[in-house]
């Protein structure tokens, strides 16, 4: 596994049955791969909140960033 993808070499010449793309259930949008020989491949797709805050010093003009974070 890369660290920005993920190869499934054991899928490569399979046929497809049929796909089908479920809603969100909170836990994220699944994928679910029915293949020709019996096998299934299923995948989640879920989006991870990302968290930035900042601690600055208002005023007049622009405020002065004392430190930023992220999560």
């Amino acid at each position: 596994m890369q660290d920005n993808f993920i190869e499934c070499p054991e899928l490569a010449g399979k046929t497809i049955q049929t796909l089908r793309i479920y809603k969100d259930t909170g836990d994220g949008t699944n994928i679910q791969i029915n293949l020709s020989d019996g096998t299934t491949f299923t995948c989640c797709l879920a989006f991870r909140p990302d968290v930035a805050a900042t601690l600055y010093e208002g005023g007049v003009g622009t405020p002065k960033i004392l430190q930023k974070y992220e999560v």
